[in-house]
């Protein structure tokens, strides 16, 4: 898969999730999608999921995501950005990572912001 790819997938998944687009993150997950919250908690499968983000919907509905950097390494990607969760939390600092196959979201991770987090991927 070309670099550039994995970094298209990305953003398209991200852009479903700006739009709360169900349908959308349904089509780019595999069905052994796994997401992998801050605190190390992992959920999943791909049904779970699908489940999952209605919910996280319906609690933020305001909930965005903003990518200030993305690199790729092959068919993992790397973005540093924050995501905007209400006018009361607008700026929350966030580092993502994904995992690509068959050009489909295999992961979706978050990860704190921090200056070792920064070192660990490059940014």
């Amino acid at each position: 898969m070309p670099l550039n790819n994995s970094i298209t997938i990305v953003k398209a998944f991200n852009d479903c999730i700006n739009n709360q687009d169900i349908d959308g993150l349904a089509a780019l997950m595999s069905e052994d999608h796994t997401f992998i919250d801050r605190d190390g908690s992992s959920h999943g499968p791909k049904s779970h999921m699908v489940e999952g983000w209605k919910q996280f919907f319906e609690m933020f509905a305001l909930y965005k995501n903003t990518f200030d950097k993305i690199m790729a390494d092959g068919d993992e990607v790397f973005v540093l950005g924050f995501a905007y969760w209400s006018e009361k939390e607008p700026y929350d600092p966030v580092i993502w990572t994904a995992k690509i196959e068959n050009n489909l979201i295999a992961e979706w991770r978050v990860y704190e912001d921090s200056d070792t987090n920064r070192k660990k991927f490059n940014f």
